[in-house]
């Protein structure tokens, strides 16, 4: 058992190299659109909705890292070896499989991303060319969510910190290059990240290697697909899908329902969810941390500390909470002119100060019991909150708001709350006999 300052350093550990690499992903999105912003508005728009198709397949995909963080901790705590090898052996599996699928069905998932993104048929020429590069870096960035799942399993941020900037780095270099020096236009940026994500892999291999050892690749196919392990493994990682996809179609259909509002109004929309990214990538350093602190004392059947992780992850948490609140609601105009310069929107923009300075205080619970469930690998119960908070975002809107200009984000909060609330009752209610750690 851990007295709470040696906790405090162990979260902190994690949390700010966790932050740091959260940080570093923004820019590189900024990068591609300088360079595309150099050769035309149609290029920007390309770059932009091909971009946006791919977070869209790959956040869905992001139970890899999840799922294999709690596993992995769980084993690490335990001191269990042999599980700690199958976590991984298993996820890199999983990780196979799914790039094979993405790569054999990319004529169908390209036709309907440009469907749902309705992609203006003067730009479907460029968002094609960027997406059938990309499109093969697929079994690198699934292995890479295996590969970094698997480091936070195993209480180190610093390799994951390294991988990401690294990756992020030469992303942009590359791109650069190619597109200022060999002229590939959009197809030097689709290039850059494809050739970024497979050295990032190798990268994470050999630090894999130099650290842990080349005994941890070592598999045999029937301990990986043992049934009542790999049955387990499989269902924890489905409720995790399930519960990313809920959450993917609630931001699609805040999307989907702010393009029906005026201009300005959208326009508002974008940029406060854009605040709520950025108070994402810092909560979510804190997150992160109880998801490898929490898995690992879990795993150790030491309750005192895992107890003590809990409180003082959620005491982190609302300090940057609040700190976003007082930041939003006391400088949210010059936050509004970072992004805008236009004085309509700049103007209603002030009418939604009150909002922007709620939003953290309202929503960070969310993030934090993420990374709690996930430690404790209660899979079923973050897919039943999620689904339950989803319907309740939709019917408050459909059935009751929907006619106010305000109220999308009112439902929109709640649906914030409600994630939280939800995952809230069912910890006080069953603790840690929520977790479904396969035998």
């Amino acid at each position: 058992m851990l007295k709470e300052g040696s906790i405090n350093r162990e979260i902190m550990r994690l949390a700010v190299p966790n932050i740091i690499s959260n940080i570093s992903v923004p820019l590189l999105s900024t990068v591609d659109t300088a360079l595309m912003g150099r050769l035309s508005a149609d290029h920007i728009g390309a770059v932009g909705l091909a971009s946006m198709l791919f977070n869209f397949v790959y956040w869905n995909f992001g139970f890899l890292r999840m799922g294999t963080t709690g596993m992995t901790a769980q084993a690490y705590g335990s001191g269990d070896g042999q599980a700690i090898r199958l976590v991984l052996g298993r996820s890199l599996l999983i990780a196979l499989t799914l790039a094979l699928l993405v790569v054999l069905m990319q004529q169908m998932l390209l036709k309907a991303g440009l469907l749902g993104l309705q992609v203006p048929e003067d730009q479907v020429g460029l968002v094609s060319q960027y997406f059938y590069i990309r499109i093969w870096a697929a079994p690198a960035t699934l292995i890479s969510y295996a590969l970094l799942g698997w480091y936070f399993g195993m209480q180190n941020a610093i390799y994951p910190l390294i991988i990401t900037i690294f990756i992020n780095l030469v992303n942009m270099v590359l791109s650069y290059a190619l597109v200022h020096y060999g002229g590939w236009a959009i197809r030097g940026v689709a290039w850059g990240t494809l050739l970024a994500q497979y050295l990032g892999v190798i990268l994470a291999v050999a630090l894999l290697i130099s650290r842990y050892g080349f005994r941890q690749l070592h598999f045999r196919l029937s301990d990986l697909i043992y049934w009542p392990a790999f049955s387990g493994f499989l269902r924890i990682n489905g409720n995790l899908f399930i519960r990313t996809v809920c959450l993917t179609f609630a931001f699609a259909y805040f999307y989907a329902q702010s393009a029906h509002l005026d201009p300005i109004l959208l326009a508002v929309n974008v940029i406060l969810l854009q605040l709520l990214n950025w108070l994402s990538y810092a909560v979510d350093g804190f997150a992160f941390a109880a998801e490898s602190l929490v898995g690992k004392y879990f795993g150790a059947s030491d309750r005192p500390s895992l107890q003590r992780v809990i409180r003082l992850s959620f005491l982190w948490g609302g300090v940057v909470a609040l700190g976003f609140a007082l930041l939003f609601g006391l400088g949210g105009t010059l936050i509004f002119r970072i992004y805008t310069d236009q004085e309509e929107v700049l103007a209603a923009g002030r009418d939604w100060l009150l909002w922007m300075a709620a939003l953290p205080l309202i929503s960070f619970a969310s993030y934090i019991w993420d990374g709690i469930f996930i430690g404790l690998t209660a899979s079923r119960a973050m897919r039943n909150t999620m689904v339950l908070a989803l319907l309740l975002f939709l019917m408050l809107h459909q059935w009751w708001l929907k006619q106010y200009s305000w109220g999308l984000w009112l439902a929109f909060l709640i649906f914030m709350f409600a994630r939280g609330a939800f995952q809230s009752i069912v910890y006080f209610r069953q603790g840690s006999r929520m977790s479904e750690l396969p035998d």
